[in-house]
């Protein structure tokens, strides 16, 4: 079997053949009359037509070629026929024209005696040279790795994948006409900052060379947010790229994209109904169905109705049945101590803060037994310090889970200046003290809100975990065109 290497000469050479013949192999002006799909839709017998896409498939029988084209809107059958076309230009096509080129043909529409509809072609040239061969077309690429690396070989070969990438866009699509048809702006915020805000995760840090400073990809949008609401806008979202520094799984990714809105004077209880909503409507209207098949931490299989009533769980009631942990009385040491017995090292528990210490017993003991579709509320309050506070020590938020994953973050927003600077401090001192996913104190964003915010209720959902949800796919690389993978030597 042929190398890599040796099948690329091959076609060099073809290259130099076709030059020789006067063809370009790349020329610059390729045009048609219509795609692929619009010729299908509406043929006519007889008509001229000029199209052009790849050669996915050729088939020859004496005098004859069957060549099957797709330039991405779908197929077509092109024919070339001895004494139809120049004997020329037939013998060249034979002499030069692979699997994966690209070829612009003109010719007549006609339908084949077994009723395929197909282009008698009278001319044809070279629209782009491929220099190497695709995947075998019935097995595709098998190796996983191989299939992050080269997407557009998996999106060629496999028409699932394929459709899985038009269905995220018609989501994002769909999720910006829910938005807009509610009176939203959209927004867009900077990707590289002084400092990072909005969550609670480790950083990705580079330096700004022109201005001699530190600065960080941003792991949140939402104090930017904050501070274009206090700006006299009453309803703004934005779709973009977050880097969060962090170990990576099958949910996990460190370059992930993120939806987030916020709304002045709605509330929290507004904010849950339109997040049903649109979910419910992104199911029904862009996926078709809204039943769904989901994956547990152990591989098991889980079927998730979204036409259902979807319930509302305490967080403290989570641990206190299923950790045996009370919250409102645990001591920082009985806290500690459930962690160590859910699986956080002794050394990781010295260096954690409480809310964190919180959030990994919630997520061992509760979180991936929900399948939910379901909203957890009042989380504790130092674990969520831009939301407002209960007077019980939880905050006024919630995240929707599904398949024990979180699907959307949502607060009923702290604007109170005063008691948010209170949290950040907290969250500073936690930092200090040797917790990395703690939060910064931004005085930036603290001016902000001195200035005045509106009271608020704010959303954030990953869109990648949204339609991988969607997609029934394990694992959120499997949405992503280009999922981050270590280099190998020929890259």
């Amino acid at each position: 079997m042929a190398s890599l290497e040796e099948l690329r000469s091959v076609r060099l050479a073809k290259i130099k053949k076709l030059q020789e013949a006067g063809m370009n192999p790349f020329p610059a002006d390729v045009t048609r009359d219509a795609t692929l799909q619009e010729v299908m839709e509406d043929f006519s017998e007889g008509a001229t037509r000029s199209l052009v896409g790849r050669v996915t498939a050729i088939r020859s029988a004496g005098a004859i070629s069957f060549i099957v084209i797709n330039d991405g809107t779908g197929e077509f059958q092109a024919v070339l026929k001895k004494g139809e076309i120049e004997e020329s230009l037939l013998e060249l096509f034979k002499d030069t024209v692979d699997i994966a080129d690209f070829v612009w043909f003109s010719g007549e529409l006609f339908t084949t005696e077994r009723g395929a509809k197909s282009i008698l072609v009278k001319d044809w040239k070279m629209a782009g040279k491929a220099l190497l061969p695709l995947p075998d077309k019935h097995a595709g690429l098998q190796d996983q790795d191989e299939i992050y690396r080269k997407r557009y070989l998996d999106t060629l070969t496999n028409s699932d994948s394929r459709e899985i990438f038009k269905t995220r866009a018609h989501i994002i699509s769909a999720i910006r006409e829910f938005f807009d048809d509610r009176g939203f702006m959209e927004v867009e915020t900077p990707i590289l900052q002084n400092q990072a805000g909005g969550a609670m995760a480790q950083t990705f840090n580079t330096h700004h060379n022109d201005m001699d400073m530190d600065m960080v990809l941003r792991i949140s949008l939402e104090l930017e947010h904050k501070m274009i609401m206090a700006g006299g806008y009453s309803r703004i979202y934005e779709i973009g790229k977050n880097f969060r520094n962090e170990g990576s799984d099958p949910t996990h990714i460190q370059e992930f994209t993120m939806m987030e809105w916020y709304a002045a004077y709605e509330t929290l209880e507004q904010n849950m109904e339109w997040t049903e909503e649109l979910i419910k409507h992104l199911a029904q209207d862009v996926v078709g169905k809204t039943t769904f098949t989901v994956w547990d931490k152990e591989g098991s299989q889980h079927e998730v109705n979204l036409d259902t009533n979807w319930p509302r769980l305490r967080f403290p009631d989570l641990l206190k049945n299923n950790a045996d942990l009370d919250i409102e009385t645990a001591s920082i040491e009985d806290i500690q101590t459930t962690a160590e017995k859910w699986g956080m090292p002794k050394e990781e528990t010295a260096i954690t803060g409480r809310a964190n210490l919180l959030d990994f017993i919630y997520k061992k003991s509760s979180r991936n037994s929900i399948v939910g579709p379901a909203f957890v509320t009042d989380y504790p309050g130092d674990l969520k310090p831009l939301a407002q506070q209960n007077e019980d020590g939880t905050a006024r938020v919630a995240q929707l889970i599904i398949g024990g994953a979180e699907i959307t973050n949502q607060y009923a927003e702290l604007v109170n200046p005063i008691k948010q600077r209170e949290l950040l401090e907290s969250q500073a001192q936690a930092r200090e003290e040797g917790d990395a996913e703690a939060m910064e104190l931004d005085e930036r964003f603290l001016t902000a809100m001195e200035h005045g915010m509106p009271p608020m209720t704010g959303f954030g959902m990953g869109i990648d975990r949204l339609v991988a949800f969607f997609a029934e796919r394990q694992n959120l690389r499997d949405v992503i065109f280009f999922p981050i993978v270590k280099p190998q030597k020929n890259d």
